[in-house]
């Protein structure tokens, strides 16, 4: 818990992942490292935060305060409010603030507390932590916002959006991982948001091409990502692959991670009896996965910018992926990779597209290996950190305009 003394240097993360740990914490968690010789503290709320896991004990080694907002939030209790939550945003095409009033309300008491000198909030989609962001706004506490994914079908709430669109006003900056995801966010809330950049996360595997392997005994392509359907589309690719055309080809598809639609998975590649197509749990040692593989494949239906895709291209793997998020914004047809929409009809055009150009897969590898060399700084997290210091070194009620190193 934090003190009852007030340090009045300190810089607060608020992260909106309700799992243990996810790819939205990569970008904030990695810039500390850069950022607390500034601070005389570093606090993180979460609602719950695991302790046993390595980022998170990696936080702890270095000293980060961890705050969680609910720390009765069980796993199983956490997963079926994140289920019934996402039940009724798709029931009502919407995602209603309040849900999360409880957490906010803590949060509020202990920043209080706190008076920091800046609140960086981390969501996954984005609106999911501008209740936050509301009651900084309340205690004049300054904060920035990043929002690591826009869903086209999740729009807010009409009875929110008039404070919310004040708080996107107000913030210091407004950070998102892909242009897609800064234009749906102004279309969802009929504005144009000034204070706004585009960033990059961290690419967790070194940026040099992977040894290609053999073709003599087919293609192997891997759909890296959360078992999650309703994002991922993991579903949309299986349809397409119980086509007797893939069948019959040289041509295997694992699914590699880990998530709540893993039984789905594997009920819908034993309903349709496909024997090309295997489940892979998550690896850690992406480099060492990609050694097996020679292209990527995402027919996600939502996205933000996803880090599988960045850390194949950055090891020389070309990918097929849905237009979802920022895929296009990294993805070149017939250069890089090859795009289609998130559908089964569209994708399966892009895997034909792509199966005709299969001799061609290693050197579109290699231009993918060049766009993310020429395109992503080597430490985002870096410029991030820069980017929060410029914030904090302007005054309170200057907006950030056109921070973003793209």
């Amino acid at each position: 818990m934090v003190d009852n003394v007030v340090k009045h240097n300190v810089l607060v993360f608020v992260t909106c992942c309700l799992d243990a740990w996810g790819g939205s914490e990569e970008l904030w968690s990695r810039s500390l490292p850069f950022l607390q010789d500034d601070y005389d503290e570093v606090v993180v709320f979460k609602n719950q935060h695991d302790r046993s896991s390595h980022p998170v004990r990696k936080m702890l080694e270095r000293g980060v305060v961890l705050e969680d907002l609910n720390p009765s939030y069980r796993v199983l209790s956490r997963i079926k409010r994140k289920c019934l939550a996402l039940a009724k945003r798709i029931k009502n095409r919407h995602y209603h603030q309040s849900d999360n009033h409880y957490l906010v309300q803590n949060f509020s008491q202990r920043v209080q507390k706190i008076r920091p000198r800046i609140v960086v909030i981390s969501q996954g989609i984005n609106f999911d932590g501008l209740s936050y962001a509301q009651e900084c706004l309340k205690l004049h506490i300054p904060y920035a916002i990043i929002s690591q994914k826009a869903v086209d079908f999740y729009w807010p709430h009409y009875s929110d959006k008039s404070w919310m669109q004040k708080v996107l006003r107000q913030s210091l900056a407004n950070y998102f991982v892909s242009y897609h995801n800064l234009r749906l966010t102004e279309d969802q809330f009929g504005m144009k948001l000034k204070n706004s950049a585009v960033v990059f996360n961290p690419i967790k595997v070194k940026k040099e091409i992977m040894l290609y392997p053999s073709t003599s005994t087919g293609y192997r392509l891997a759909c890296v990502g959360r078992f999650f359907l309703i994002d991922k589309g993991q579903d949309i690719l299986i349809k397409i692959l119980t086509q007797r055309k893939w069948r019959d080809r040289p041509i295997t598809v694992s699914f590699v991670g880990s998530g709540p639609d893993l039984i789905h998975l594997q009920e819908m590649i034993a309903l349709h009896s496909l024997e090309n197509v295997n489940i892979i749990n998550f690896q850690s040692d992406i480099e060492k996965l990609w050694l097996n593989f020679h292209a990527l494949i995402l027919p996600s239906r939502s996205e933000g910018l996803p880090l599988a895709l960045a850390e194949a291209m950055s090891l020389g793997r070309m990918a097929i992926v849905s237009n979802a998020g920022g895929n296009a914004e990294f993805v070149e047809e017939g250069v890089s990779g090859f795009i289609g929409e998130a559908n089964a009809s569209s994708m399966d055009d892009a895997m034909e597209r792509a199966w005709l150009w299969r001799h061609q897969w290693q050197e579109l590898g290699k231009n993918a290996h060049s766009f993310i060399n020429d395109y992503v700084p080597p430490l985002p997290e870096k410029n991030f950190a820069e980017l929060l210091k410029q914030l904090i070194d302007e005054k309170p009620t200057t907006s950030v305009r056109n921070y973003s190193y793209v």
